[in-house]
């Protein structure tokens, strides 16, 4: 039986850097969650990920991802990761 050990990171990143990051932090994998905030930390989007549905959901994410960052002067992301012990 495996056991996995669930962490969150938190990334704070200047609008024009959020897609980026985005993309470097699901090019990493074990992603669970993906959750976007604004500087006084409320929630502008929440995405729950899986392996097999991160590509399908990429596309209309991308572009809201796209729309926020276009929006916000600073963001926060966190990432709420799976890894195997």
């Amino acid at each position: 039986m495996s056991k996995y050990n669930n962490g969150t990171e938190e990334f704070k990143v200047n609008g024009e850097q959020l897609v980026a990051k985005i993309k470097e932090i699901l090019h990493e994998g074990n992603i669970r969650r993906l959750i976007i905030k604004d500087k006084e930390g409320r929630t502008l989007i929440e995405v729950p990920l899986t392996l097999g549905v991160v590509g399908a959901i990429l596309v209309p994410v991308g572009a809201a991802i796209g729309a926020i960052a276009a929006l916000v002067a600073e963001a926060t992301i966190v990432v709420e990761k799976t890894e195997k012990q």
